[in-house]
């Protein structure tokens, strides 16, 4: 779209540009056989589908891999100069996914006003983003930002390859249930729930490990329950907006919106051989509670209302 046609308008006194731009991007560059970006085509159809009070799309959606390794990305790296207003970033890396220099411009892009959304997974996979400022700083890993105040062991044993931090919330294909913490985050508000808030998110065997940063701007918001173990463990932290800088979401796996953890039929990566559920297709009321916290997530970040 051309950015000259794009009009404003006022919504809750915030003056924002209609559609905003969000830009879906991962930490690899393009393979097939990957958790690259055409794996997560259903969240970017959903947001895309999103409407107005006037009918008019809410967000306009890019999607895609980072450049091939050797240099900083060529838009990560200049997101700060962007006409995006939201990033969402899949860390998918083995932890050689961004550059200082994609780093220290996401931070400006946010620092700037712009929303952010840094969700990673298991053990060092997207390791990547811990220098993406406190965003960043809230993802902890196996051998990088380790959670000093974490119980460093396995909680998945199945899997044996993968080690901690990869909490146990079910099987991809099912979902989890969400103990959303009080007060309530709009984020999580449903008010097509029976309960008036999300009660599901899509499971995962091994999930990773996220925390809220020491300072007022930042808390837990969700958290979820091990099967295995019946550990609980964060699955969200949200970041409000300081001193000009644009609100944020520490998610703790990238699974909560891919399209295999959505619908598995619509498949996965080689790698990724653990037995798949189905929880998710046949209870309806799970997978409205996914679109809706994708939809709540992108509404908050715009400083727009979720209800």
């Amino acid at each position: 779209m051309n950015v000259s046609t794009r009009t404003t308008r006022t919504d809750r006194r915030v003056k924002v540009k209609s559609p905003l731009r969000i830009l879906l991007q991962t930490t690899i560059a393009a393979t097939v056989d990957d958790w690259s970006i055409a794996r997560f085509s259903l969240l970017a159809k959903h947001l895309g589908s999103l409407r107005g009070g006037a009918g008019n799309p809410r967000f306009e959606i890019t999607a895609r891999d980072r450049d091939p390794l050797g240099g900083p990305d060529s838009v990560l790296s200049v997101i700060d100069q962007s006409e995006f207003d939201q990033l969402w970033l899949f860390g998918v890396d083995a932890g050689d996914g961004l550059t200082p220099a994609d780093c220290q411009a996401i931070s400006r892009f946010r620092a700037n006003g712009h929303g952010l959304v840094i969700t990673r997974d298991h053990m060092d996979l997207g390791a990547s983003v811990t220098t993406v400022g406190d965003v960043g700083a809230a993802q902890h890993f196996h051998s990088r930002n380790i959670d000093p105040d974490a119980l460093q062991e396995v909680d998945d044993p199945y899997t044996t390859s993968i080690l901690w931090p990869n909490f146990h919330s079910g099987a991809n294909g099912d979902y989890q249930v969400v103990e959303v913490q009080s007060p309530p985050h709009p984020v999580l508000v449903n008010p097509e729930s029976p309960t008036g808030l999300i009660r599901f998110l899509p499971a995962h065997p091994h999930e990773g490990a996220v925390s809220a940063p020491p300072g007022d701007n930042a808390r837990v918001i969700a958290t979820g329950r091990s099967k295995v173990t019946g550990r609980v463990f964060n699955l969200a932290v949200a970041f409000e907006s300081t001193s000009g800088s644009g609100r944020a979401i520490a998610q703790s796996t990238f699974h909560h919106f891919s399209d295999y953890n959505w619908n598995p039929a619509m498949g996965r990566p080689s790698f990724a051989t653990e037995p798949a559920g189905d929880g998710i297709t046949r209870n309806p009321e799970a997978l409205a509670d996914v679109h809706r916290y994708a939809r709540n997530v992108a509404l908050w970040l715009a400083n727009l209302t979720t209800q």
